[in-house]
């Protein structure tokens, strides 16, 4: 018995049918795409050279435009900060505490000390991994140190 709001089984889509088989193929570009590239096709250049005058003239828009599309931000820019040496987990806190007091002077951006603080929660599980494998090493030693007796 078929509930009511299911469709019969043999008009599914079976895996890996298109929703629409004769819709546009993958991969191809819109007709408004198309129509646009086409117009500007031939004035490109002179829209280029209108925007640089523009620019040259005081137009702050044309000049943010040009700059943007020729030199775009670039992202995962370096920055620099002060952090002191962290060795110990017990260490943490503090350099923490520094990257939050860079944040509220301003000399970081809430972003970057977001992306330093899991910089160091990284270092910090490091660390405890390798506590952990030292006890653990040294109980298995102990416990060998026994078993030989």
């Amino acid at each position: 018995m078929t509930q009511l709001n299911e469709p019969p089984k043999d008009t599914r889509w079976k895996p890996g049918q298109s929703g629409n088989p004769n819709g546009r193929p993958a991969g191809s570009r819109s007709k408004v795409c198309v129509a646009l590239d086409a117009l500007a096709e031939g004035e490109a250049e002179e829209i280029v050279l209108s925007m640089i005058e523009k620019a040259k003239q005081g137009d702050s828009q044309a000049g943010r435009t040009l700059l943007e599309r020729i030199w775009p931000a670039r992202k995962g820019a370096r920055i620099a900060f002060r952090l002191p040496e962290v060795s110990k987990a017990a260490e943490l806190p503090g350099a923490i505490a520094d990257v939050n007091r860079q944040v509220a002077e301003g000399d970081l951006s809430p972003e970057e000390g977001a992306v330093i603080v899991g910089l160091l929660d990284a270092q910090r599980r490091a660390i405890e991994t390798n506590d952990l494998a030292e006890r653990i090493a040294a109980i298995e030693e102990k416990m060998a140190a026994g078993k030989r007796r």
